[in-house]
């Protein structure tokens, strides 16, 4: 059980990265689409893909933080 739950935690972890990464260049590329077009009133595609990639970051986060819960307890 705890093999398994380590394999998840892991998996978790590398979803948490994938997701700040794909945030965080969705966020570079709505700055320079900002830059380069001048405007910046409304909620571009990328500006949207940021908020989705750091919404599924926090709920990795969280059930990783479910996961190490779990391992402590079956540590016990």
């Amino acid at each position: 059980m705890n093999t398994f739950l380590t394999i998840v935690l892991i998996l978790l972890m590398i979803m948490v990265v994938v997701s700040l990464v794909r945030g965080v260049v969705a966020f570079m590329k709505s700055t320079k689409i900002d830059l380069e077009t001048g405007r910046g009133e409304n909620a571009t595609e990328m500006q949207l893909l940021q908020n989705k990639m750091m919404f599924a970051r926090i709920k990795y986060q969280a059930l990783a933080i479910v996961v190490v819960g779990v391992l402590l307890m079956l540590a016990r």
